[in-house]
């Protein structure tokens, strides 16, 4: 009924206004077919975090945006970039995988950009409200987020600002290479997000593993996480020892997983770990590092590698 409501109430007001001026349109291929875009969308609506993220490095300020998982707001390092850079911060618009249609609908978008989850039914809805460019579902690896940050800057109008942010972290990664083989800090590392239940080995093929990879480290794990896709069941302190290598990478999502970790800290099997005597355990902020994705989450993670092996 609710939805019944907004297709026969809201949106029936404002499908005139919004989806006028296409004559200057582009055709995208998306995940739901052929979309036309705007030539120059000026109210941008995200509905995913690697939306925001490819939006912001194009130079182009959502008015619309999701929380990141596990927080109440966009991510930290959103935050932090939209601040230092004097940018309106977008209104909040839902959650992750609970989008606010109504909230959507007030901000009038002419261009929404969402996540290659979405699903059909929350797409047709949105489409009726803008257009909507949805990426195809890809196999996870650690470099998807370049294809989808292309798309979203092609939504935007904006192809050569992503190519030069894709560009700009390619580079970065090359000189970090370079610098983390002279200084021969170890070999392999492993990603943990630690919950409240306790810790989660992170795949190797996300964007921060994959930019741990490329730097140099041979990042471990994989074994335990299998057929699960993203990360292992949850580890007991007893097998804290299956995740002790050179370097440890431990995300924390929210205060309740941070919680969780500090009482790790005092236990015995924790403290026996050899990666723990040798200091080289790094603590880092899992909305970036297990859920973030795009150029500048990319020179975010990188930071903190570049912090952690040439301080």
């Amino acid at each position: 009924m609710r939805h019944t409501l907004l297709q026969r109430g809201l949106l029936g007001m404002v499908m005139g206004g919004l989806l006028v001026g296409t004559a200057q349109a582009r055709t995208l291929e998306t995940a739901y077919g052929n979309v036309e875009v705007v030539d120059h969308p000026e109210r941008v609506v995200t509905l995913y975090e690697g939306a925001l993220d490819a939006a912001l490095a194009a130079g182009v300020t959502p008015v619309g945006a999701v929380t990141t998982r596990g927080g109440d707001n966009v991510a930290e390092y959103v935050t932090d970039y939209l601040s230092a850079n004097e940018l309106e911060h977008p209104e909040i618009v839902g959650v992750v995988r609970e989008i606010n249609i109504e909230a959507v609908l007030a901000q009038q978008p002419d261009l929404i950009l969402a996540a290659a989850q979405l699903p059909e039914e929350q797409y047709q809805l949105l489409s009726q409200i803008a257009p909507t460019v949805v990426p195809h579902t890809q196999p996870l690896a650690a470099d998807n987020w370049e294809a989808e940050a292309r798309l979203f800057g092609q939504a935007l109008n904006q192809e050569e600002a992503i190519d030069e942010a894709i560009s700009a972290v390619d580079q970065r990664v090359d000189a970090m290479s370079d610098a983390v083989a002279d200084a021969d800090v170890g070999i392999n590392a492993y990603l943990v997000r630690w919950m409240p239940g306790g810790p989660m080995v992170m795949s190797e093929n996300l964007i921060a593993t994959g930019l741990l990879e490329r730097v140099g480290l041979d990042v471990q794990g994989g074994e335990l996480i299998g057929e699960r896709g993203v990360h292992s069941d949850v580890l007991s302190l007893e097998n804290l020892s299956q995740v002790d290598g050179d370097w440890l990478f431990l995300a924390t999502l929210n205060d309740d997983g941070q919680a969780a970790l500090d009482s790790a800290k005092q236990s015995p099997a924790f403290n026996r770990l050899n990666v723990v005597q040798n200091e080289r355990v790094v603590p880092v902020n899992g909305q970036l590092w297990s859920s973030a994705n795009g150029p500048l989450a990319a020179q975010a993670i990188l930071d903190d590698i570049e912090n952690a092996l040439l301080p």
